[in-house]
């Protein structure tokens, strides 16, 4: 793999990592609710669970899906399903004070890194990158770059939204506005949903 390539690569990741989707969105929710510290497992579960699956899409189970497009439409509802129920967990969240903190709790590293396999923007990250940055020459070699990369790049990026989050604590510690705040972040995280059912 060349220089230009990997530097090309690295900001693929960099965009495609810190631009807004579902995992940012919950990152932000969580950083306001319960802090950076606790929504560290959350972080590492996002970037374990898609790193994962770069490795397994270099691998060759991107091709899976044009052999059997039906698993495409099923991971597609699933994962339509679950971000519903996250939606309706961060609406749930209280603030501190208000009698309903401690309802919910931030994602642990597993449900982080299982969300991975539910999550179109993750797929569509994934794929995107084995496809056009894995040079067939040493592929095993590139694939196993890219995914390194990938990690490296993805785990900041995503810390990024919880810190912000965090930051906005203070701002947000009168119930109501935390209410609002938390119900706003489950609109946005439910209309992720609309790309996802119509096939974009």
């Amino acid at each position: 793999m060349t220089a230009d390539l990997l530097i090309t690569f690295i900001g693929y990741a960099f965009v495609t990592s810190i631009t807004p989707g579902p995992n940012n969105t919950m990152l932000l929710a969580s950083g306001v609710n319960f802090g950076f510290r606790p929504s560290l497992p959350h972080i590492l579960g996002i970037t374990l669970g898609f790193t994962l699956m770069v490795l397994a899409v270099g691998l060759g189970l991107g091709a899976v899906f044009q052999i059997v497009p039906v698993l495409h439409s099923i991971l597609r509802f699933l994962g339509a399903a679950y971000l519903l129920y996250l939606a309706w967990r961060i609406a749930g969240t209280g603030a501190p004070d208000d009698g309903t903190a401690g309802t919910t709790r931030p994602l642990s590293v597993m449900q982080a890194a299982a969300f991975q396999w539910v999550n179109p923007k993750a797929w569509i990250m994934a794929i995107g990158a084995v496809a056009t940055y894995a040079p067939q020459a040493d592929y095993a070699v590139n694939i196993g770059v890219l995914t390194v990369l990938f990690a490296l790049v993805n785990g900041p990026c995503v810390a990024v939204w919880a810190a912000a989050g965090t930051s906005l604590r203070r701002f947000l510690t009168n119930p109501r506005k935390r209410r609002r705040f938390n119900i706003g972040m489950a609109v946005l995280l439910a209309a992720s949903i609309l790309p996802i059912l119509s096939g974009h």
